[in-house]
C-alpha cells in the first residue's frame, strides 16, 4: 500500500492519528455498507470459491507446515520445484515464483497463484523449513505435506490447519 492509500484509511503514518476528511468526519465515523449482506450467498451460481464443506462456508484452508531435520533447505532450485511439485499435486494454478537467497544461508521464497499462495523462510543450519499453504476452491492444500516431506527429506512435519474467513459468508444451502 502507498503512503496515500495508508493516509486515505484514516490511519496518519507519522502520528498514527486518524485523518478527518473535508467534511470533518473523522474515519472512524464514517459508517460503510455491509459488502457481504449485498451479495446473495445462497446463489450456487456465484463464482466466489469458497469453499463449503461440513456444512461450514470459508475463503480457504491455510496450512502452517513446519519442516525439521529438512535437508536442502538453502537450494533456491530445490525450493522452486518443490512449490512447482506442490502446485502440481494440489491442483492449483501457478501465476508466479519468487525466491531469495540469504547470505550466508536461508532462502524466503513465495508462489504466487491463482487460489492464493505458498511460502517459505528456511533455516538450513538446524533443517528448518517455515512453510505457508493457503489455497481457495477446489485445491487441496493437503497434498502439499507429502511433497514437502519428499523434496527435504524427512518425515518430520507438523501442521495446523486454519479455515480462513470462516464465518464472514452464511450460506444456509451449505449447511
Amino acid at each position: 500500500m502507498t503512503r496515500a492509500n495508508l493516509f486515505q484509511l484514516g490511519t496518519g503514518l507519522e502520528t498514527g492519528a486518524h485523518a478527518e476528511d473535508s467534511r470533518g468526519l473523522l474515519a472512524a465515523d464514517i459508517v460503510f455498507e455491509d459488502p457481504v449482506a449485498q451479495r446473495d450467498v445462497l446463489d450456487c451460481d456465484r463464482d466466489d470459491h469458497f469453499i463449503r464443506r461440513d456444512g461450514v462456508v470459508f475463503a480457504g484452508t491455510h496450512l502452517i507446515i513446519e519442516v525439521e531435520n529438512g535437508h536442502g533447505l538453502d537450494d533456491e532450485d530445490r525450493i522452486e520445484q518443490a512449490f512447482r511439485d506442490c502446485v502440481d499435486a494440489c491442483g492449483a494454478t501457478l501465476l508466479h515464483i519468487h525466491t531469495h537467497k540469504f547470505s550466508p544461508q536461508g532462502v524466503s521464497g513465495v508462489a504466487v497463484l491463482a487460489e492464493s499462495h505458498i511460502s517459505v523462510h528456511t533455516w538450513p543450519e538446524i533443517g528448518y523449513g517455515a512453510f505457508d499453504v493457503f489455497m481457495c476452491g477446489d485445491a487441496d492444500p493437503w497434498k502439499a505435506v507429502g511433497v514437502l516431506k519428499r523434496a527435504f527429506g524427512t518425515e518430520t512435519v507438523h501442521v495446523k490447519e486454519l479455515r480462513r474467513g470462516e464465518g464472514l459468508v452464511r450460506d444456509t444451502a451449505a449447511a
